[in-house]
């Protein structure tokens, strides 16, 4: 039950966030995104805690489970802090505009994917603890987050949002996205115009 207020807690946090990225532009509020970070680790810790502690993770198709949410994991920390410019995205309160290569050229909210695909493979192997039902509320208040930023934060926030939502899906990558999401990352020394 722990987990999952925290879960639930850091959200909040996160919207406050965003609201605050667009309105007051509070520096104090703007360390919500880490301090509801924070809170997410410890819950999904907690889950893996009293998973470990009632016995699961055990078998061979545990393992493999495991592997695909590290991977999932691994994908989405990628996404979040190391696929987008660090300094401009989670620093600077100004302005700015898109970041639309790689992995943000693929689809408009990519870490979502990977976020629903950690909770699933962890929380399956899991079972028959909640890591699986609080991931699946997790992902859910994850893409609602996302939707908000969609329509409201990322076109306050960047100058170009609208364009950039033109040419590029919210969350299911297609075929012309995913070529030009290679070519980005293939070709990461020029800048294209792919509008």
């Amino acid at each position: 039950m722990v987990s999952l207020v925290l879960g639930i807690c850091a959200f909040g946090l996160f919207f406050v966030y965003d609201v605050n990225s667009f309105t007051h532009k509070n520096r104090f509020l703007h360390r919500f995104f880490g301090i509801g970070m924070a809170m997410l680790l410890v819950s999904a810790g907690l889950d893996v805690f009293y998973a470990v502690k009632n016995g699961a993770f055990s078998g061979i198709c545990d393992t493999v489970l495991i592997l695909l949410g590290i991977l999932n994991l691994g994908v989405l920390i990628y996404c979040l802090f190391f696929a987008l410019p660090f300094e401009k995205t989670y620093v600077l309160l100004d302005e700015h505009k898109v970041y639309d290569r790689g992995a943000y050229a693929l689809c408009r909210h990519p870490g979502i994917l990977f976020f629903f695909g950690t909770y699933l493979f962890l929380g399956l192997a899991a079972l028959p603890e909640k890591m699986l039902l609080n991931g699946m509320i997790f992902s859910f208040l994850n893409f609602l987050y996302a939707c908000f930023q969609d329509r409201v934060t990322f076109m306050k926030t960047f100058s170009d949002y609208g364009q950039y939502r033109k040419r590029v899906p919210f969350l299911i990558p297609n075929i012309k996205s995913t070529k030009r999401a290679l070519k980005t990352l293939l070709n990461s020394d020029s800048k294209e115009d792919d509008q």
